[in-house]
């Protein structure tokens, strides 16, 4: 019993330190101010102004929880391109599946971080009116995959992108090279196979003869 007040003692001095003299306090005194002012900021998730405006990531988002806003004046990213709507995300929606990021054309066709991240988009600078201008390679099948879900196709009609199905070509022949070479390995692993045979049965055939001379 004594050893429980004394517990309850100690406990109750160390929450008056920690409330009345700031002892022990992991939050600093400016994230706890603006937590309790409810001025916490929450994380940028997309880069408006590196955003292209294509729609794809509100069309392939599995939960509905990007929509796009319309801005307040278009952004004209080249001749035969001008930008009217970013997407925002829902946080009660999102599942965090990166399917927004990972589809993103900045991402999937340029190789540079996507401008949409459910946590965190970052402080990357991209200039997306150079970005779109340089020459780019895609299969016919990612390109087909990209298209069903974008809702504003011109990222896919610029002369600068060249449909290049070589390398899944040589990947099916390097495939069926393979596969050859497996069954040309196989053949002879069982002619190999066949000679042992044939030497053991030789082998055999003379101790015989030596043992009926002998």
């Amino acid at each position: 019993m004594k050893n429980l007040l004394e517990i309850m003692l100690n406990g109750a001095y160390d929450n008056f330190k920690r409330i009345f003299f700031a002892s022990d306090r992991v939050t600093d005194i400016e994230m706890r101010n603006a937590i309790l002012n409810g001025e916490v900021k929450p994380e940028e998730k997309v880069n408006e102004d590196a955003c292209i405006g294509c729609g794809g990531c509100a069309n392939v988002c599995p939960t509905g929880a990007i929509s796009m806003k319309t801005l307040q004046s278009s952004v004209r990213l080249s001749n035969d391109w001008v930008k009217t709507e970013v997407p925002e995300i829902d946080p009660v929606k999102c599942v965090v599946c990166y399917w927004c990021h990972d589809f993103c054309p900045i991402y999937s066709l340029y190789g540079e971080a996507g401008t949409i991240h459910p946590n965190n988009v970052g402080d990357n600078e991209i200039n997306s009116d150079e970005l779109i201008s340089k020459p780019v390679k895609i299969s016919s099948d990612k390109m087909a995959f990209i298209a069903q879900y974008i809702s504003d196709k011109s990222v896919l009609s610029k002369k600068n992108i060249v449909i290049d199905d070589k390398k899944s070509e040589d990947s099916s022949k390097e495939d069926s090279s393979k596969e050859d070479s497996s069954k040309e390995n196989i053949c002879n692993d069982e002619s190999i196979n066949d000679e042992n045979k044939n030497i053991d049965f030789q082998d055999a055939s003379q101790v015989k003869e030596e043992l009926n001379e002998s």
